[in-house]
């Protein structure tokens, strides 16, 4: 490849084209559905569906199709199909239909979006997209809305080059937000159209820096729910009941000290703990030494405030390999100027329990359940929903043509090599591929880097980087092409045809 070539195409399309879009696609406020429970209604989805979907159809790439696949009472999802390519000038034209098949590229991303989330500066906000030097600040353009995009660019950056790809196909899903509930759907009704994938492309996850290209090995999962306590059927005075009534909030309390350790917040649940693999404590290790302090400086604490840990390498565990409690949310209590002298009747928490990668995620959320809910205190009436039990990811070993690749990529991209680290958030897609095409690739990287804040206030999407990964997504898919005549990428194990997803369960 060119890679001046490359790096001038790719930045003037980012530009002139794909930075605006981001803009317009910002100012969508399509919340995934389980923070819009009406999202079919509002239209904010479909909005925002049309506008990526309207963008690809317009983008000379050769033999593509775009089409938005609707399945009853589902949200949508955007499904887009490229012949093979020769090579040359030509339109090249698609390979056999079998031998297309299978060897495909799967490029995967989502176009729904986090809430709003309070703390935002005053001249930046959720759905008021702005740039300030090389950062396009607000809700959903680093998670996810720029993976259409970059997939797209890339292909493009290798056929403006002549350069021959394997087929490749992109799928944008509508609720990866929520758990990606609907997804396994959308890949069982269109399982013969998407083949069989040797090399499995996400660009949804993050990135230890903005100075060269990383590969996510691992993805925690996540167990979550709602807890609650009631003690009363009415709030009472507080200088009557008290000492009494016990108060829902420590009964809470109590609750909670069963499964973490109030001192250490180590989650005393050992079905929820999993074996690290040495591998993965070696690039920890090596993480560590390559971002030294911004393994925890990217977090905006407030001043006097320290890690959990002091070494740097294990913050890099506990993030990615141990299981966490967050309580993200609560119920039951009155804000602070409106709150008086009374006993509140109940208090509800939402917990968001992450999990080790190979951790199962719905026996982790009944042994969570479990643990809730026996002999609650005093008899007081203690209810736990449980809304999410997804398992995570451990990736399988890379096969040597594709670590050559991604160093080449991010040399070239970035200037420096490529590093690997689990991250710990989850990808539920990632899962259930890995179980459908156990013999597949993955290449999994991203743009939220240092201070990005997916999900918080303040989100931006680093420009620079995303027209950097983008290059090393083209440099990739052209080595994956290369992999492939060679039969390197062979053996992609179970067939699209084989075991559906919605025989497990979603995830």
């Amino acid at each position: 490849m060119d890679h001046a070539r490359t790096r001038d195409f790719v930045e003037q399309m980012w530009d002139d084209d794909i930075v605006p879009r981001l803009v317009e696609y910002i100012r969508i406020p399509n919340k995934s559905p389980m923070f819009d429970a009406d999202w079919a209604k509002h239209g904010y989805m479909e909005d925002a569906t049309q506008l990526l979907a309207n963008w690809a159809k317009r983008q000379p790439v050769k033999g593509m199709t775009v089409e938005i696949v609707r399945l009853e009472g589902r949200t949508p999802l955007i499904f887009i199909e490229i012949p093979s390519h020769a090579g040359g000038d030509g339109d090249g034209g698609a390979a056999a239909a079998d031998d297309a098949r299978a060897d495909t590229v799967l490029l995967y991303g989502h176009l729904d979006k986090q809430p709003e989330m309070t703390g935002w500066d005053a001249d930046l906000g959720p759905w008021l997209p702005v740039i300030k030097g090389d950062k396009l600040y607000g809700r959903g353009g680093a998670d996810d809305g720029y993976a259409l995009f970059g997939s797209l660019a890339a292909i493009q950056a290798l056929q403006d080059q002549g350069k021959p790809h394997c087929r490749a196909v992109i799928l944008i899903e509508a609720c990866e937000e929520s758990g990606s509930y609907d997804l396994p759907f959308y890949v069982d009704h269109l399982a013969t159209r998407i083949g069989k994938p040797s090399l499995v492309v996400c660009l949804d996850s993050g990135c230890g820096n903005y100075e060269q290209l990383w590969c996510t090995t691992s993805l925690r999962g996540l167990a979550g729910g709602n807890l609650r306590v009631d003690v009363l059927e009415e709030g009472v005075h507080s200088g009557d009941a008290s000492g009494i009534v016990p108060s829902s909030f420590r009964i809470l309390r109590q609750l909670l000290a069963r499964i973490e350790d109030v001192e250490t917040g180590r989650i005393t649940l050992e079905a929820l703990h999993a074996t690290i693999p040495p591998e993965r404590i070696e690039q920890a290790k090596k993480a560590a030494e390559v971002l030294g302090r911004e393994v925890y400086a990217k977090f905006p604490f407030v001043e006097g405030m320290r890690p959990a840990l002091d070494d740097l390498a294990e913050l890099v565990l506990q993030r990615t390999w141990r299981p966490a409690l967050s309580v993200t949310g609560a119920e039951g209590w009155p804000p602070l100027g409106n709150a008086g002298n009374v006993l509140r009747p109940y208090t509800a928490l939402k917990l968001s329990m992450r999990l080790p990668p190979t951790v199962d995620g719905k026996t982790a959320g009944e042994a969570l359940r479990r643990t809730l809910l026996a002999n609650p205190p005093y008899g007081a009436r203690v209810s736990f929903e449980l809304e999410k039990s997804s398992t995570g990811w451990n990736a399988p070993a890379m096969s040597p043509w594709l670590a050559q690749a991604i160093d080449h990529a991010s040399r070239h991209a970035f200037g420096a090599p490529a590093m690997f680290m689990g991250e710990g958030g989850t990808i539920p897609f990632m899962g259930m591929l890995g179980e459908k095409f156990p013999g597949a690739q993955f290449m999994i990287t991203g743009v939220l880097g240092p201070h990005s804040n997916a999900h918080g206030p303040n989100e931006f999407l680093h420009i620079p980087t995303g027209k950097r990964v983008t290059m090393a997504v083209a440099q990739v898919i052209a080595e994956h092409y290369e992999a492939s005549k060679k039969g390197l990428t062979r053996g992609v194990g179970v067939a699209a045809g084989g075991a559906r997803f919605g025989d497990h369960g979603c995830c």
